[in-house]
C-alpha cells in the first residue's frame, strides 16, 4: 500500500507542472491566441529560476524569475502575432526553437550546479496520517497552489466581467472591438498572463520537480500541456484532472519497474505520449464537441476597423 502512496504523491507532483503549464495556455486560447511556443518558454524560465535559485538560495525567487522570464518572451511573441499579424502557428514554433538552443547555451554553466538543500513540506497533523499523509499532505506548497489557480481561474472566466470580456475577445473580436474593447491590449495581457504561467511551469521543474538543470530537461512537457487545453476542451476543472492523468501516466513507468514487472523501458518511457496521442485521436473523432468548445476566434488575427 505504501507504493501506491508513493505513486499518489509522484502523480499529483507530475500533475503539476502539466496543469500549471496548460491552464496558462488555456488563458491564451480563451483569448483566440494559440501559442506553440510554451516548451520554448518553460525551458528558459526552467534556467532562470535554477539560476536565480542558485545565486540567490530562495526557491520563491527563482519562481518569480521563471515567470518573468516567460511573460518577457510571451510579450515579444505576442507583440508580433497581435500587432503585426505574423502566423501564430509558426512564430510559436519558432519560439520554442528559440527557447531550446538558447536555453541550452546559456545554461552550460550551470549544468554541474546544485540547489542549497530543499525544505521539507509537510501540513501539520494531516502529513501523519498513514497513507493519506504521504499521498496527500506532503507536498511543496505550489501543488495545493495549483489546485487554488484552477478554481480561480474558473470564477475569473465564468463569474466576473473581466473573465467575461476575455472570452468575448475570443469568440468574437469584432464585436468586442465594435464595443469599444481594446482587443489587442487584452490578447496581449492574456498572453504575458499564459506566458508566466508556463514561466512557473518551467521554474518549479528546474528548482523542486528535478532540482537540476540539464539541456532538454523539459522533455515534451509543454507539448503534452498544450495538447491538455484540446484534451479538457478549454475547461480549467478538465484540464486539471487531465493533468493528473498525465502525470499518473508518466509516473506509472517508474511504479512498474519498482515492482518488477518486466516491460521494455523504451516502451515505458513513450506511454506519456502515446496516451496524450490516443486521447487526442479519441476526442477528434466528435468534432461537433470540440467546435462548440473552442474559442471561434482561436489562431485567426484581428485586424482593427475591418
Amino acid at each position: 500500500m505504501e507504493s501506491y502512496a508513493l505513486l499518489i504523491a509522484a502523480t499529483l507532483n507530475a500533475g503539476t507542472v502539466l496543469a500549471i503549464a496548460s491552464l496558462g495556455l488555456l488563458i491564451n486560447e480563451k483569448a483566440g491566441i494559440v501559442n506553440l511556443g510554451a516548451e520554448g518558454m518553460m525551458l528558459c524560465a526552467a534556467l532562470a529560476g535554477f539560476a536565480t535559485v542558485v545565486h540567490t538560495g530562495s526557491s520563491w525567487l527563482g519562481f518569480l524569475a521563471g515567470m518573468g522570464a516567460g511573460a518577457l518572451l510571451a510579450a515579444v511573441f505576442g507583440v508580433l502575432v497581435i500587432w503585426l499579424n505574423t502566423n501564430q502557428y509558426a512564430t510559436g514554433l519558432a519560439l520554442s526553437l528559440f527557447g531550446a538552443g538558447f536555453s541550452a547555451f546559456a545554461g552550460t554553466g550551470y549544468v554541474q550546479a546544485t540547489l542549497p538543500e530543499q525544505v521539507r513540506w509537510a501540513i501539520p497533523g494531516l502529513a501523519d496520517i498513514p497513507l493519506l499523509g504521504a499521498a496527500l499532505f506532503r507536498h511543496h506548497p505550489m501543488v495545493y497552489a495549483c489546485m487554488a489557480m484552477a478554481l480561480g481561474l474558473i470564477w475569473f472566466l465564468y463569474r466576473t466581467r473581466a473573465g467575461l470580456v476575455l472570452r468575448s475577445v475570443g469568440e468574437s473580436p469584432e464585436s468586442a472591438h465594435a464595443l469599444g474593447y481594446p482587443v489587442r491590449r487584452i490578447r496581449l495581457l492574456a498572453v504575458m498572463a499564459g506566458g508566466a504561467l508556463c514561466g512557473l511551469a518551467g521554474a518549479y521543474v528546474s528548482t523542486v520537480y528535478t532540482p537540476l538543470w540539464v539541456e532538454g530537461m523539459i522533455a515534451g512537457k509543454g507539448w503534452i500541456a498544450l495538447a491538455l487545453t484540446t484534451f479538457a476542451t478549454w475547461r480549467p476543472a478538465r484540464v486539471l484532472l487531465g493533468a493528473y492523468l498525465f502525470g499518473g501516466v508518466t509516473m506509472l513507468q517508474f511504479h512498474l519497474q519498482a515492482i518488477g514487472l518486466q516491460i521494455p523501458s523504451q516502451f515505458l518511457t513513450m506511454l506519456p505520449y502515446l496516451a496524450t496521442v490516443v486521447v487526442l485521436v479519441l476526442i477528434s473523432r466528435n468534432p461537433t464537441w470540440i467546435r462548440v468548445n473552442m474559442p471561434s476566434s482561436i489562431g485567426k488575427p484581428f485586424y482593427p476597423g475591418s
